[in-house]
């Protein structure tokens, strides 16, 4: 999923069958595991449903997974952190010559 080339898109299934098309934004490492952030691609951006969506990446035989991550104190630090360094890229400056 490399953004050099604009955006990169999944498809996912829930557990009921139903399908979502994501939008991947960034992959951070965070407290020993890793997370990949997204945005709903085919939901409108006044649904109250829309938001961000963060998913914990485990391997299982071999493969990658995305999961959801149960511990909503985790999910919530993984967000702020997200947040940060959304803010920090818009931070950096120049190096004075």
């Amino acid at each position: 999923m490399d953004s050099e080339f604009g955006a990169s898109f999944i498809t996912i299934e829930d557990d009921e069958g139903n399908e979502f098309e994501l939008e991947h934004l960034n992959t951070l490492e965070f407290e020993g595991a890793e997370y990949m952030i997204f945005l709903p691609a085919d939901m409108d951006e006044d649904d109250p449903d829309y938001g961000f969506i963060i998913l914990r990446v485990e391997e299982a035989d071999g493969e990658e997974q995305l999961v959801s991550e149960d511990d909503e104190d985790k999910l919530q630090r993984v967000y702020e952190r997200y947040m940060e360094m959304v803010f920090a890229d818009g931070d950096e400056e120049s190096p004075a010559d």
